[in-house]
């Protein structure tokens, strides 16, 4: 009867998992992909993926990750850094928060030190005129 190892659990939220715990979650999950389904071939590349996203409330431990193809977490990946970057879009909006678009400097005009108004396109006085 073999002993029951301890789970692993990462120091830090950037700790990779060693060897023998890849084949762990490896072998835990059958070699299937948790996104697709499909099993991951001899020899073909695949990443231990957080199920549950670090950013998300998440942990780095091996209960949380699963073997995924590396296309397929590529994918999940982008999925949810959009998620999050429209997320962080409207909370700064209702916050009051300008974006970097809405700054002077997309501006089609420019404000002088000495009161003047000039035209960035042009280069003329728009006001005074």
């Amino acid at each position: 009867m073999s002993r029951k190892k301890p789970e692993w659990r990462g120091k830090t939220d950037d700790a990779m998992p060693p060897p023998t715990v890849r084949l762990r979650i490896f072998r835990d999950h059958g070699g299937a992909c948790h996104l697709c389904g499909q099993k991951v071939g001899v020899g073909e590349r695949w990443d231990a993926d957080h199920v549950k996203a670090l950013e998300d409330g998440g942990e780095n431990r091996e209960t949380n990750m699963a073997p995924t193809h590396a296309k397929c977490h590529r994918r999940k990946t982008s999925a949810e850094n959009s998620r999050r970057a429209k997320a962080d879009r409207a909370a700064m909006k209702h916050h009051g928060i300008k974006s970097a678009s809405q700054s002077a400097f997309n501006s089609r005009f420019k404000k002088t030190l000495d009161g003047r108004v000039l035209d960035r396109t042009t280069g003329e006085q728009v006001w005074p005129k």
